[in-house]
């Protein structure tokens, strides 16, 4: 199933024995748009402490109750390795998280973009990355910064985000859709109010070119006038696999389908 991104903001994390916090935060890999993890506010079991939870830990999702059971007990999560909330996330850190829970770092393959198509792997991220996740409040040398994942995005931080075709700015991103089986971001949703009024379209990650952290923009590799004939989208209706298809053949993308 695809869900829009804001709407997890808020549901439960259920682990085993109870209650572990709610989620705050994804965060993707700017190379595969795979979400790598959740961060999870525990407001005042773990004050001052946000938690991250390996999507692959996720054992069920209950979107009318709006909660995620995760394979974990509370135990587990208040003596994992600690990050603070204005901590940077750092490799080491990422790579404490694998060995102390027992998750696999390449969970679920390379992600939407490890065909080779489209932009590529690395492409987005280098070098055009801003500092990582979790950065607000602190201040590290360069030789710090070495040691932290640049890889690391906030789906938070990206919304707003200008969007540019080859020939034109069409619009901002609004939100993004998840697919909650591979847990990847598989649509932008581009509110195209200043160009094209009244319109939202949906556009894959493979039509991405390159990003600028720095300045908030996603440069795309398709005319405007590719996208105002692209087929049209309901934000109100499903995506049906008929619809899935004749968008992945409008613009060549690879695949056919989401699901």
């Amino acid at each position: 199933m695809l869900l829009v991104a804001a709407a997890f903001k808020g549901y439960a994390i259920k682990a085993q024995d109870g209650k572990i916090g709610v989620v705050a935060d994804f965060l993707f890999d700017d190379r595969s748009w795979k979400l790598r993890w959740l961060v999870i506010d525990t407001g005042s079991w773990l004050s001052a402490r946000k938690v991250l939870v390996h999507p692959s830990a996720i054992v069920k999702s209950d979107y009318d109750r709006e909660e995620l059971a995760v394979a974990l007990t509370m135990t587990q999560v208040e003596e994992s390795p600690d990050i603070s909330a204005d901590a940077p996330v750092s490799r080491q850190m990422e790579l404490s998280l694998y060995d102390y829970y027992g998750w696999n770092p390449i969970w679920g393959g390379g992600g939407l973009l490890a065909t080779g198509d489209g932009i590529g792997a690395g492409a987005i991220g280098s070098p055009l990355s801003s500092p990582p996740f979790f950065t607000a409040n602190t201040a590290s040398s360069s030789e710090e910064d070495e040691h932290l994942d640049p890889h690391l995005r906030s789906v938070s931080a990206v919304i707003g985000y200008h969007v540019h075709a080859t020939d034109g700015t069409i619009g901002h991103i609004e939100n993004l859709l998840i697919d909650d089986k591979a847990w990847a971001v598989q649509y932008m949703i581009i509110d195209t109010k200043n160009w094209w009024p009244g319109k939202h379209v949906l556009l894959s990650p493979y039509a991405v070119s390159g990003v600028s952290w720095e300045d908030r923009e996603i440069r795309l590799n398709v005319l405007r006038e590719k996208v105002k004939t692209a087929p049209p989208w309901n934000p109100d209706a499903m995506i049906e696999q008929a619809y899935a298809e004749g968008l992945h053949h409008h613009y060549n993308w690879p695949g056919q389908s989401l699901y």
